[in-house]
């Protein structure tokens, strides 16, 4: 991997030490999942959750005489994934032998993919903020290649007092590793980029990012220099699980990497792990170079190669991706682009949010996914695929509102009803009386009744006309919230003579 710096040292990035200001630099290897019914070399199944061994095949147990073949679903996934991250597709790749101590690998070495890889090199666009001004900053990071490889089996410790088991489960399932070039400067650009990773391939549907089951997992790259100077000695983050944990342990490791270069030491090149409960990385191996694992073409594995059109066919196929989508919800629907920002996030909530804009005022629909629906299933602890309100249902409340069936505080208590106990929106207005009060008569009534039993405040009101809002506040009161909020405000203004 050729190494270049392509960033200009931004001081807002900066991390003071105490001889000074230091800078952090972070490449990241992403291995993720391939989604498949199959194994990348076999057909044993990859589902999750099963008993330990259940999903082995002779091939994965490495028995005499077994040969891989490849999976061409794998390739079809490997390929979308490349064509998502704006890639270069590699019509001719190898297969390698990677040696090393697999304890849990019966073969004894990984077929993966060095010199020559599926996908070459590609870019992912992140957004890191909002800052203090609500503004996003977008951030190119560079795609130095996406291979192919098996992942390896579980070695399991603490099952016995002398003796270790062995889960093969996972040995031999696709993994695509995706490597980033060492562009990011920050644990939030860190976080941000495993977040829009994890979207992409989500939206590809080539690995379900489900990282607390093991299927997206990161080796995290960490260096410091001082601003300016060239690139340090890096220690190599194993196994992160968590955007979470990502950003701690690069601030851990950035601040002991200072301590040991302003105390005079230096950096060894090694892997550590991170320990979430002390939110600490510790020493695992000196690091190893592409060398020390002696790659070579796997002899049982023809050259991959495939023809331009099955990869135009592919892209053909592609969905629309986050940014895209992004895109068209700020151009075509209003929507700021925070609000775009979070509703690309995952695509169940871009489905969700599309099922309750489409017909309707998008600005509108959106306010009420992000700050009600979302804000009640946070709260609630629940996915938006566990929410209890449809999109269905949410687009008629919206619509009684627009219908102004309803006002928008009978709504809130309606959303909760349907959030609660379920129903047509329309139907539960009905039955329980909840349509608000068009007509006038009964409205001026009300006015009248709070602006003569409020003297004072009348008084006020004529010294400062801004504090008219309060007998708004009171009338809709009185009336459970039911009169049209428009016409209680013009008949507030009217009887006490305010000017429009």
């Amino acid at each position: 991997m050729s190494i270049v710096d392509v960033r200009t040292p931004d001081s807002k990035r900066f991390i003071p030490g105490a001889t000074g200001d230091w800078e952090v630099i972070i490449g990241m290897e992403v291995h993720a999942q391939v989604l498949s019914n199959s194994k990348l070399f076999s057909g044993a199944s990859t589902e999750f959750g099963k008993p330990a061994n259940a999903n082995v095949s002779l091939v994965d147990a490495a028995m005499p005489g077994m040969l891989p073949v490849i999976n061409e679903e794998c390739v079809r996934q490997a390929v979308r994934t490349g064509l998502g991250l704006k890639a270069v597709i590699n019509n001719r790749s190898i297969f390698d032998r990677k040696n090393y101590f697999y304890p849990d690998l019966p073969q004894g070495y990984q077929i993966s993919q060095f010199k020559d890889p599926i996908v070459g090199e590609g870019k992912i666009i992140i957004s890191v903020g909002p800052d203090r001004q609500g503004q996003f900053e977008d951030v190119e990071i560079g795609i130095e290649r996406l291979h192919l490889e098996q992942d390896a089996g579980k070695s399991m410790h603490d099952q016995h007092p002398s003796m270790s088991y062995v889960d093969l489960n996972r040995s031999g399932v696709a993994l695509m590793e995706i490597v980033s070039k060492p562009d990011m400067r920050s644990s939030d650009e860190a976080k941000a980029y495993m977040t829009k990773l994890r979207s992409i391939v989500r939206y590809l549907g080539t690995c379900d990012g489900n990282m607390d089951e093991g299927s997206m997992r990161a080796d995290v790259n960490v260096s410091v220099r001082r601003p300016g100077e060239g690139f340090g000695t890096r220690c190599e983050i194993k196994n992160v699980n968590s955007i979470r944990f990502i950003g701690q342990a690069i601030e851990y490791e950035a601040r002991r990497q200072i301590g040991i270069l302003e105390d005079g030491g230096s950096i060894d090149q090694e892997t550590r792990l991170f320990d979430p409960n002390k939110g600490e990385t510790r020493s695992m191996r000196s690091k190893e170079d592409a060398h020390d694992y002696r790659y070579f073409p796997d002899p049982d594995l023809l050259p991959l190669e495939f023809d331009q059109a099955f990869v135009d066919a592919l892209k053909a196929d592609l969905p629309e991706l986050p940014d895209d989508k992004k895109e068209r919800f700020v151009s075509a629907m209003g929507l700021s682009v925070y609000d775009a920002s979070v509703l690309v996030s995952e695509k169940s909530i871009a489905d969700y949010f599309e099922a309750v804009a489409e017909g309707r005022d998008g600005k509108i629909a959106a306010n009420w996914v992000i700050n009600d629906l979302l804000g009640a299933l946070n709260k609630a602890g629940k996915a938006i695929e566990e929410t209890p309100v449809s999109p269905a249902q949410l687009g008629g409340i919206i619509d009684l509102i627009k219908a102004e069936t309803i006002s928008g505080k009978i709504a809130k208590d309606l959303f909760e009803i349907v959030w609660n106990e379920g129903g047509n929106p329309a139907e539960i207005v009905e039955a329980r009386g909840m349509k608000q009060v068009t007509d006038t008569g009964a409205i001026e009534k009300a006015v009248d009744e709070i602006i003569a039993a409020n003297p004072d405040q009348v008084a006020k009101v004529q010294a400062k006309p801004s504090l008219a809002g309060w007998f708004v506040g009171q009338v809709m009161k009185s009336t459970g919230g039911k009169a049209n909020p428009q016409a209680v405000q013009a008949l507030v203004k009217a009887k006490l003579g305010i000017e429009e």
